[in-house]
C-alpha cells in the first residue's frame, strides 16, 4: 500500500487529509480533538490525586503561614478563638533574633544532605559494582546489601540508638566513652552513619539497574584494546550509568532535605546539633504555633523545589536518558581514548 492509498473500511476524508499533510510537509499530523480528550481523560486521575495530596495541602499551609498563634484578646482578656492575621510576619521573623533556631535547622539540613548524599553515592556505586559481578553466592550478597534499605526508618533509628548507647557496641569498638545521643558534633556523626547505612543501598540498586543495560561488547572491545579496569570504569562505566546515578542522587537529595524520623528517634527532639527543618516545623506545630510551623514548611518546600529544579535544568538531558544515548554514540571514541 502506498502512502496515498486508503485501506478498506476507513473513511476517505480524514484519512486522506492526514496522509496528504504528512506527504507534503514531512511532519506528522497534530493530534485530533478526540485524541486530546482521551489524553485528558487518562491523565485526569493522576491530576486529581496530585491536587488532593500536593496542591491543596500546599495552599493550606501557605494560607496558615499568614496567621499568628492565638493570644489574649485585649478587649475581653480571654484567649482568642481565632488566629490573628499577621501577613508575612512569620517569614520576616527568620531574619531577626527569633530566626536563630531556623537558620541552625537550615544549616543542619544542608549539612546532612551534602555529607550523606556524597557518602551514599560513593558507597552505593561500590555496592552496585560488587552486585554486578558474577560470582558464587551473588544472590545472598545482593540480599544482604539491600536489607538495610528495606528496614523501616523507625526500626533503624532504634537499632542505631542501641549501638550508640553509652555502653553500646560503638563505644566498645573505639574504646572510649562517648555520649553519641547528646549535644555536639558526635551526634551529627551518629546520624550520618545511620543514614548512610540505611540509604546507600538505594543508590546501589538504581546504579545496578544502569549497569545491567551496558552492552558487554563495549568492555570486551576495551579489554582487547588494552584498557585496564580503572580506565574502563572512568571512561565507560561511569559515563554510561550517569543518567541512573543522577536520578538516584536527585531522589536522595529530596529525601535528605526532608529528614525527620531518623534524627528524631536516634538523638531526640529539640537537639540543637541535629534539629532539621522538618523537626523544627513539627515542634512548632506540637506547641500549637501553626503559623510559624506552616511558614517553615513552606520554606522547606521551596528549598526542595529549587534543588529539584536546578537538577532538572542543569542536568535535564542526562536525567531523561539523552545523555546516555550520546554516551553510547561516543563509545567507539572512548575505546580509543582508554588505550592512549
Amino acid at each position: 500500500m502506498t502512502r496515498t492509498e486508503i485501506p478498506p473500511g476507513v473513511d476517505a476524508g480524514p484519512y486522506h487529509e492526514v496522509v496528504t499533510r504528512r506527504r507534503l510537509t514531512g511532519k506528522p499530523a497534530r493530534a485530533t480533538a478526540g485524541s486530546g480528550r482521551m489524553a485528558a481523560l487518562l491523565v485526569s486521575p493522576t491530576l486529581l490525586v496530585l491536587s488532593i495530596v500536593v496542591i491543596y495541602p500546599t495552599l493550606m499551609a501557605l494560607k496558615e503561614s499568614l496567621y499568628g498563634p492565638k493570644g489574649l484578646d485585649p478587649a475581653t482578656g480571654f484567649i482568642s478563638d481565632t488566629e490573628p492575621f499577621v501577613a508575612l510576619k512569620n517569614y520576616a521573623d527568620i531574619f531577626g533574633a527569633a530566626g536563630e533556631r531556623f537558620w541552625n535547622a537550615f544549616w543542619n539540613t544542608t549539612f546532612f544532605t551534602v555529607v550523606t548524599v556524597g557518602l551514599e553515592t560513593v558507597i552505593g556505586v561500590a555496592m552496585a559494582l560488587i552486585m554486578h559481578k558474577a560470582f558464587r553466592g551473588r544472590g545472598f550478597v545482593r540480599a544482604g546489601i539491600l536489607i538495610p534499605w528495606a528496614v523501616p526508618t523507625a526500626i533503624s533509628g532504634l537499632l542505631w540508638r542501641w549501638i550508640f548507647n553509652s555502653d553500646g557496641v560503638a563505644n566498645a569498638l573505639i574504646g572510649h566513652q562517648i555520649l553519641w545521643t547528646t549535644e555536639g558534633f558526635h551526634a551529627k556523626v551518629a546520624v550520618i552513619v545511620a543514614e548512610v547505612w540505611k540509604t546507600a543501598p538505594f543508590i546501589g540498586l538504581l546504579v545496578l539497574a544502569g549497569l545491567q543495560v551496558i552492552p558487554k561488547e563495549v568492555y570486551e572491545a576495551a579489554r582487547l584494546d588494552g584498557a585496564r579496569p580503572p580506565r574502563q570504569f572512568w571512561h565507560i562505566t561511569l559515563p554510561l550509568v550517569k543518567p541512573a546515578l543522577l536520578v538516584a542522587v536527585l531522589f536522595r537529595c529530596m529525601d535528605a532535605l526532608r529528614m525527620f524520623d531518623l534524627p528524631y528517634i536516634l538523638v531526640g527532639a529539640q537537639k540543637h546539633s541535629v534539629e532539621t527543618l522538618s523537626m523544627l516545623a513539627q515542634n512548632e506545630a506540637s506547641n500549637v504555633r501553626f503559623g510559624p510551623a506552616s511558614a517553615y514548611a513552606v520554606l522547606l518546600f521551596l528549598y526542595v523545589f529549587l534543588i529539584a529544579l536546578a537538577f532538572v535544568r542543569l542536568l535535564g538531558a542526562d536525567l531523561v536518558g539523552e545523555g546516555a544515548a550520546r554516551s553510547r554514540k561516543k563509545a567507539g571514541r572512548r575505546r580509543t581514548e582508554v588505550t592512549a
